[in-house]
């Protein structure tokens, strides 16, 4: 008798980290908590550890979210790669760079402000970031682009 194989729906880091953001997590909880599973690290505190990074790190609009996000993720990889601290740094701010590199590609810019052309800590640009959906335009856009190269360089390691 032949029996069935049990088909299991695997979500891709893109489409997990954008139900995540939808479900209202920050961009950097977003893309933090879409590899908790696949690299067997606790989704909930990775979510608090990453709470403050959204909007460019505490909406200072600083480095976005998605990619400080895609960071932490790279720290974590190495971190489980190596067990010498010096090449879990050097191996991390190594790939950091190159990680940043490719979103600037896409992006000219990894900042938050410049991405978003509006600032967030006032009234105005709160304002214009709901009125031009920028959430859904842009944030969306840079978590996507965050993981797929993340996808792309942890495949290569």
């Amino acid at each position: 008798m032949l029996t069935k194989k049990k088909v299991y729906n695997m979500k891709s880091n893109e489409e997990i980290a954008i139900q995540s953001f939808r479900s209202g997590l920050n961009c950097a909880q977003s893309v933090v908590t879409a590899y908790s599973d696949r690299m067997g690290f606790d989704k909930v505190l990775a979510e608090n550890l990453s709470c403050g990074f959204g909007g460019g790190m505490g909406r200072l609009q600083e480095t976005c979210g998605a990619v400080t996000g895609a960071f932490m993720i790279l720290g974590i990889y190495n971190c489980n790669k190596y067990s010498d601290q010096t090449e879990r740094k050097n191996s991390t701010y190594t790939m950091v760079q190159q990680l940043s590199n490719e979103f600037k590609n896409i992006h000219n810019v990894t900042d938050c402000r410049s991405l978003l052309n509006c600032d967030l800590k006032t009234e105005e640009g709160l304002r214009i970031h709901k009125a031009e959906n920028q959430s859904k335009t842009i944030c969306e856009k840079c978590i996507v682009d965050a993981v797929s190269i993340l996808d792309k360089m942890l495949e290569k390691k």
